[in-house]
């Protein structure tokens, strides 16, 4: 495939952090992809000029077309075809309806210290968890509230976003300029900063489509979060599948371009990227079945999700 070296000699380039040449070596998965029962479906590139509302019947149809599991947070698995090419990779959606579903950041610390965190810290009554946000080696980039404490300042780009949940439980994203009037007015339960926006009322935004803003052909692993009309919550990650489940860690899958058709055709409104790559990493839990998808890098920050039932009257009301 264009753009790729051989696997020995992969450069991972990150917008936050820079890592070195990666070795690839034999893994452990602890949860094969599911066979591709359904037939793929060809994802190209979200042009910039795209109208907001010329597929609005596709975007509804592949919601409902999708098989769901779960019954606290649904989620399922789509079988896609990447770019002229066709890199085969796999997107699992999770569908997260925050009235029922209490979505807060999870960070994890050794004393002061913030300590590096991954799907095995999750928590045991978490029914969703994932990394979150993009990171620097001093921890998380930009804006972050917890517990209505705001405990970092935004972070300044143009093309990122706020992901934040409301003292109500209601979730939405902020755009950059829309950060600093919310951050004054307040009111916010939970904030977390990332980047790149790539929808932006269901079109791409026009940063993006700046030459030299992002690299629009390098491939990676993706962790998206998006809003949906209804007010849910929709992630989606991303998996390479063209070696089968041997290879579903390997640094493969959407441009950012790619990423934004499919989150557009997921019905999403707006949609921001998280940390993806090596860190890209996700769990659901389903009563005593916990599905896993896991990194190969500890991160600062996660995002787990509760349900509200099951959350202690000191929780609810704090």
């Amino acid at each position: 495939m264009r753009g790729l070296m051989p696997l020995m000699q992969i450069v991972r380039r990150r917008a936050v952090v820079t890592c070195g040449w990666l070795l690839f070596c034999a893994v452990s998965v602890p949860m094969a992809l599911t066979a591709q029962r359904a037939p793929a479906s060809r994802i190209a590139a979200l042009p910039c000029s795209t109208s907001t509302t010329s597929t609005a019947a596709t975007r509804a149809s592949r919601l409902s077309a999708l098989r769901w599991k779960g019954r606290d947070v649904r989620w399922a698995e789509w079988p896609v075809q990447l770019g002229a090419r066709g890199v085969s990779a796999t997107v699992i959606v999770v569908d997260i309806d925050p009235a029922r579903i209490a979505l807060a950041l999870e960070i994890a610390r050794d004393g002061d210290a913030l300590a590096p965190w991954s799907l095995d810290d999750a928590p045991k009554d978490a029914v969703i968890a994932l990394n979150a946000g993009q990171f620097t080696d001093d921890g998380p980039w930009g804006w972050v509230v917890h517990r209505r404490r705001e405990w970092q300042a935004p972070g300044v780009g143009p093309l990122s976003a706020a992901f934040v949940i409301d003292t109500s439980g209601r979730a939405s994203i902020l755009q950059a300029d829309e950060i600093g009037d919310a951050r004054r007015r307040g009111g916010w339960e939970e904030a977390l900063q990332s980047f790149p926006l790539i929808l932006k009322d269901g079109a791409m935004p026009v940063g993006l489509c700046t030459p030299g803003a992002v690299d629009l052909e390098h491939r990676d692993i993706r962790l998206t979060l998006g809003t949906l009309p209804n007010g849910h919550v929709l992630l989606a990650l991303t998996r390479y599948a063209g070696v089968g489940s041997a290879g579903n860690r390997l640094p493969i899958g959407p441009t950012t371009g790619e990423m934004a058709t499919i989150m557009r055709e997921l019905g999403v409104v707006r949609a921001v990227m998280l940390d993806g790559g090596l860190s890209a990493q996700m769990l659901v839990r389903d009563g005593s079945v916990t599905t896993q998808w896991s990194g190969l890098r500890r991160v600062p920050l996660a995002l787990v999700g509760r349900r509200k039932a099951e959350l202690a009257p000191a929780q609810m009301n704090r």
